[in-house]
């Protein structure tokens, strides 16, 4: 998600800061409005002139985060020249704004409220700089009085406290005139934010192949070609290509079984991720995406050891399965993502916790996709499998499968890595003994 958010071509630091301070959508309307939105964004970034589009953007780059104004003109304060300029200059970027985007039929898509009448009070003579300046224009007294400073330097002292004294008090009547439009001028920040990121997010979509999603009433979930955007672009780098992975699942539990190497955990991370960009109201990294809605995501991977809490590898693992299994007797629509569980622990204990973790979560109304490397029982959790190690190289593939054998790749992928002759020949061979043994047995 990081890199994700690294590679938005975000034009301000408030549009940033906007979008990491936003909550993870959970309702229905809200995800589809979001699309809509992003969906205009998308269609003016393929269609708008180069140029055009330039100047919107470089028009963006000058949104600054005034929330600190903002605060204190929504509580009466006297603004000082600084807060004053501050929110002449938002009024004035928001007006360009506006008309950049209504030339584009866009400023109904985001509504930027009008806030000409805060130019006005700002800009008393009319000249629409973004600049912020006491103007003789606001009093005619300090106006005399300045032209006395002129004309007598030697009285400077004493007319330049006359001249503070009206100075402050134009101040206090701006910020008076100004207390209406708080409100506005927050309101205006935010939209400008907004359309900041869905710029960017439109080019994110546009560069990266990203695709729009649908959303799934029926609480299940389906990829097709579904990417993971930082390994691809770092397969790239290499000259290598990612292989794209079709994925679905529902209410029941999924089980992904495969030798190590497969691309099990590239999955989970996948999928979490396509999850959270989805109900942030991003692109969607696959050919089609339809999606089911949550409430919470679980992702449950790797060594998780907690020096600081004194947990082990296996007490911190346990722990975070807990919380999902606890969440699961909740009345929350949930996503659950674990990866290998009971890793660290010896293989029959390993087996049993991942059997009986399938039937306790498999009654559960939530969505499991669990990987695993024990042969275990799948009970009533669809199984696929990686299609694993053909030909010398690694098929990615998903395929379904009936049962929860885990195929017996690992030697082959040593030996394919180039990995030390004696030692797999050794391997190899202590495995056709023990197999002959359970024969000879049995």
């Amino acid at each position: 998600m990081r890199f994700m958010l690294d590679q938005l071509e975000l034009q301000s630091g408030f549009a940033r800061r906007w979008l990491l301070d936003s909550s993870m959508m959970t309702a229905d309307e809200d995800i589809t409005r979001c699309y809509d939105v992003l969906h205009r964004f998308f269609d003016f970034v393929g269609q708008a002139d180069k140029t055009r589009l330039d100047t919107l953007l470089f028009k963006l780059q000058g949104l600054k985060d005034i929330r600190t104004t903002i605060k204190n003109l929504h509580n009466h304060a006297t603004l000082d020249d600084i807060e004053l300029f501050e929110v002449k200059h938002l009024a004035i970027l928001a007006t360009d704004v506006a008309r950049l985007l209504h030339e584009h039929e866009m400023d109904r898509v985001v509504e930027i409220p009008a806030l000409d009448e805060v130019i006005d009070i700002l800009d008393p003579d009319g000249m629409k700089i973004a600049t912020f300046y006491i103007y003789d224009s606001y009093c005619a007294q300090l106006k005399e009085l300045r032209a006395r400073m002129r004309q007598h330097p030697e009285q400077q002292d004493d007319l330049m406290l006359a001249a503070g004294e009206l100075e402050e008090g134009v101040r206090k009547d701006l910020s008076q005139q100004l207390h209406p439009f708080a409100t506005a001028v927050e309101q205006a920040q935010i939209a400008l934010a907004c359309i900041d990121v869905n710029l960017a997010k439109a080019m994110q979509m546009r560069q990266m192949g990203l695709c729009f999603p649908v959303l799934s009433p029926d609480g299940t979930s389906r990829y097709e070609a579904m990417f993971h955007p930082q390994v691809k672009a770092a397969l790239a780098d290499h000259g290598k290509a990612f292989q794209p992975v079709d994925i679905g699942f529902g209410q029941h539990p999924t089980l992904i079984t495969g030798a190590n190497m497969g691309g099990k955990t590239v999955v989970l991370k996948t999928l979490t991720l396509c999850q959270l960009l989805f109900q942030f109201g991003f692109g969607i990294p696959a050919a089609t995406a339809r999606i089911a809605l949550k409430d919470e995501i679980h992702f449950c991977i790797g060594d998780e050891q907690s020096v600081e809490k004194g947990l082990s590898s296996f007490a911190a693992e346990m722990k975070n399965i807990d919380a999902v299994i606890k969440a699961s007797r909740e009345d929350k629509k949930l996503l659950a993502l674990i990866d290998e569980p009971a890793r660290t622990t010896n293989p029959t204990e390993g087996a049993a916790l991942v059997t009986a973790l399938l039937q306790v979560l498999a009654g559960r109304d939530m969505s499991l996709v669990m990987t695993t490397h024990y042969d275990i029982e799948p009970g009533e959790a669809r199984c696929l499998r990686v299609k694993g190690f053909e030909n010398g190289e690694m098929d990615y593939q998903l395929v379904e499968v009936h049962d929860g054998e885990v195929p017996h790749e690992a030697l082959n992928i040593a030996q394919s890595l180039g990995i030390d002759t004696e030692w797999i020949e050794t391997a190899r061979s202590l495995i056709d003994a023990a197999t002959e043994n359970r024969n000879s047995n049995h």
